[in-house]
């Protein structure tokens, strides 16, 4: 049995959790070791270069202005350039009638407002209703999450196309399901954050490399700040010792540390505390809770063609399973001879789970050619189809009482994940919270590495409760 050492810390996971808890903690001086049982960072935002397409490929992650925890970790790496900001946001109808919703002169809230009043996707009854709804998050959102989303909209009035084309493609689109599995405190979240608070917090950023590209520079900051990253080092297991120090058994070595931070999804989070001794009924209880989170998937397809078949570079498609649409070789600024690659998104893909490629691509290509005529006349060099099964976790009424704190029953021992209790949804910037809330929670004061909220501007700094 080998010992590499006492660590301060030991991090499990190279996710966007873990490695910002990483860099937090040696920022704050102490020695970590992050231990990873895949030979990539990243997690579940990762990328890998598909064997039969001799492509690297994603499945697309965004971040929001208001996400200032992941921008912040972003600029200490010095890749904030590597992110490509947008103000606008285009919904494509089938025919390829387009609605703008951009920022105006107005203040916040109504920032939006005029390009809002003047798009042809909603009649004025369904802007009468929208705008009546978005009034109920001017203060904020609930703080608490019992009622789903299909319930406020029923309980609001309204529309049926105000529902198709505008709540349907934000929600279903930021956090991954049905209106029956949104809890409205997070689909309240989103309005308020990104639609209301102010422009700049609206902001749609979109990484312009691959995403395991795109997150190594966070990997060499933590690298430069003496964190040491072990790739292919799954855990085995980890026990605490009658000293109260943790042991941690990963590919054959045994690590010794004073403090362990499980930055892992919730089933091995769940697989790694079932070896723990805890309070009578504490085990039976934990499983019980974790039970309750349920995976949510997203499905990509990725087509290359031998020319450009779209003029914008992304939008979102409505009255069609396909949500978004990326145009990734215009977002990474391709030169023209490299032809272009698209990348169509389906949240909440449920029934694509059990379809096979073929018939998700033949309809992928029929509703593309809905709104972009050009791809019917131009090659398709190659496609592929990535099925992410568990892309994120379902906010359903009533998680927020499951989701654990970043501190636990054993001392020393912590967790971060976007599931964790970080007050937001499956995102890449509640990974980069729970993480730095894991770190500040081991040194004493969960809030310590955390960045401050986007400010609230015009008319929202009185209006604004959050």
């Amino acid at each position: 049995m080998s010992d590499p050492g006492n660590q301060d810390a030991i991090v499990i996971g190279a996710g966007v959790a873990g490695l910002a808890a990483a860099v937090a903690l040696a920022d704050a001086g102490a020695t970590v070791t992050v231990l990873e049982r895949r030979p990539y960072i990243g997690g579940r935002a990762y990328s890998y270069e598909h064997p039969a397409l001799s492509e690297t490929i994603d499945s697309q992650h965004v971040v929001l202005g208001c996400c200032t925890n992941i921008l912040d970790l972003c600029r200490q790496a010095g890749m904030s350039d590597t992110i490509r900001w947008y103000d606008e946001l285009t919904f494509l109808e089938p025919g390829g009638r387009r609605s703008l919703l951009r920022p105006g002169n107005l203040p916040a809230p109504a920032h939006q407002a005029i390009s809002f009043l003047r798009a042809p996707m909603l009649s004025l009854r369904d802007k009468v209703a929208i705008a009546s709804g978005l009034a109920r998050f001017l203060h904020g959102y609930p703080a608490n999450d019992t009622e789903s989303f299909a319930s406020w909209l029923s309980r609001t009035g309204q529309t049926q196309r105000a529902i198709r084309h505008f709540w349907e493609p934000v929600v279903v689109g930021a956090l991954n399901d049905g209106f029956e599995r949104c809890s409205v405190k997070y689909a309240g979240k989103v309005f308020h954050e990104s639609f209301l608070r102010s422009a700049p917090a609206g902001r749609l950023g979109i990484p312009a490399a691959p995403l395991s590209e795109f997150f190594a520079p966070i990997a060499e900051l933590a690298r430069r700040k003496g964190v040491a990253i072990n790739l292919k080092s799954g855990v085995e297991g980890i026990e605490q010792t009658s000293e109260k120090n943790w042991l941690v058994k990963a590919g054959g070595e045994v690590y010794t540390t004073s403090s362990v931070i499980l930055a892992t999804d919730f089933r091995q989070t769940k697989n790694l505390l079932a070896g723990l001794k805890s309070s009578i009924g504490r085990n039976t209880t934990l499983n019980e809770d974790f039970d309750k989170f349920i995976p949510a998937p997203i499905t990509t397809v990725h087509l290359w063609y031998d020319g450009d078949v779209v003029d914008i570079d992304h939008a979102v498609l409505l009255d069609t399973r396909i949500q978004w649409m990326f145009a990734k070789s215009r977002i990474r600024r391709w030169a023209a001879e490299r032809g272009s690659y698209l990348e169509l998104v389906i949240s909440a893909s449920w029934s694509e789970l059990e379809m096979g490629r073929e018939q998700i691509l033949t309809s992928a290509l029929q509703e593309l050619e809905l709104f972009f005529p050009a791809a019917k006349t131009a090659k398709l060099v190659k496609s592929g189809v990535l099925k992410e099964a568990r892309a994120t976790f379902s906010v359903i009424p009533g998680l927020d009482r499951f989701r654990p704190n970043q501190t636990t029953e054993w001392p020393g021992l912590y967790l971060a994940g976007d599931w964790t209790a970080t007050e937001w949804p499956s995102t890449m910037e509640g990974a980069v919270r729970s993480g730095r809330l894991a770190a500040g929670a081991l040194m004493g004061n969960p809030d310590r590495f955390m960045s401050p909220e986007a400010p609230a501007q015009g008319l929202m700094r009185w209006l604004s409760r959050q």
